[in-house]
């Protein structure tokens, strides 16, 4: 029973939570185009492979999965999520399973203005989010939405061009010198993260593991504190149920005078996934699971509450 894990980078974490579970059961394969990714150095073998979006990219992913026997695949970078839905069949083929959800799936969850869309139409509590800035500044005078507003590219992860704004010839300028930014509201609340596994096979929500976010880096859950709401549990099954997700995925969720509003989702392992592991939701063995055929068993909420997570800085020396 062996995984590949594509674009590895520096989620050193969960390469070495797959090597301890596949331990004496299958091999754990990494990959990265650089060989300076120091996770890559925490699997049992590892390939460097060109960028992703270089001609003849899948071929090699293909190649590798046939010498290396590979059972299931997955990557930990959102644009290859949907280059690897877009190619399912070929891994199909060869009697390899994509851990994730469908292209169409993948493609919304990396479009905010999209999400938002499909969150808004089907009921679902979030930020009102605008392409065009003439209906956003007629929500404004109509005192629909207010200032600060986030803009922000609607295709994007990692916090990445990020701007807070509180005035509209900010707002002017920035789409004077940018295409395909969007305006989404602000919202001030607690924000929550949510480390959700659906079962390849039956489709159910399995696992969810959810925390309050304390700090912030980057884009990624710095510090922590697990918690567990039943209301919230609810929700996310709904919502997960409803879109058709499959496999790990990661929501941000905010919690403004107990009411939830859903952020955003990622079809992968999140950031603070580590934190959902060691309180006791090993995801890694649902996957195994899963790659062996068998339909794993209903666990939500199965950790303790008020468990702390807290990143610190660590280095990896390789001659």
């Amino acid at each position: 029973m062996n995984i590949l894990i594509l674009s590895a980078g520096t989620r050193n974490k969960v390469v070495e939570y797959f090597v301890k579970t596949f331990a004496g059961k299958g091999k754990v394969i990494a990959t990265d185009m650089s060989n300076l990714a120091p996770a890559i150095y925490e699997a049992d073998k590892y390939y460097i492979v060109p960028r992703m979006t270089a001609p003849g990219y899948i071929d090699t992913i293909l190649d590798i999965c046939k010498k290396e026997e590979i059972d299931g695949v997955l990557s930990l970078i959102d644009p290859e999520l949907s280059l690897l839905a877009k190619n399912e069949n070929f891994f199909k083929a060869l009697g390899i399973k994509i851990i994730g959800s469908s292209y169409e799936l993948c493609e919304m969850s990396l479009d905010k203005y999209q999400m938002f869309l499909w969150l808004d139409k089907h009921g679902y509590k979030c930020a009102k989010s605008y392409m065009n800035k003439e209906e956003f500044y007629e929500d404004i005078k109509n005192e629909k939405i207010t200032y600060p507003v986030f803009i922000k590219p609607a295709r994007g992860s990692a916090s990445i061009a990020i701007s807070k704004v509180y005035d509209p010839e900010t707002v002017d300028l920035l789409f004077a010198h940018d295409e395909g930014l969007m305006i989404q509201e602000y919202l001030n609340g607690q924000e929550i993260g949510a480390d959700v596994y659906i079962d390849m096979i039956s489709g159910q929500v399995v696992s969810i593991f959810t925390k309050k976010k304390i700090k912030m880096r980057a884009g990624e859950t710095d510090k922590a504190v697990s918690f567990k709401d039943e209301k919230l549990f609810a929700l996310i099954k709904n919502f997960v149920l409803e879109a058709g997700y499959r496999g790990q995925i990661d929501i941000d969720i905010f919690d403004i005078n107990g009411e939830y509003y859903i952020s955003e989702v990622n079809p992968r392992f999140g950031g603070g996934y580590p934190h959902a592991y060691e309180s006791g939701c090993n995801h890694m063995k649902l996957i195994e699971n899963n790659l062996e055929g068998i339909v794993n068993e209903i666990s939500i909420g199965a950790y303790k509450s008020d468990i702390y997570m807290m990143k610190y800085n660590e280095i990896f020396i390789k001659s």
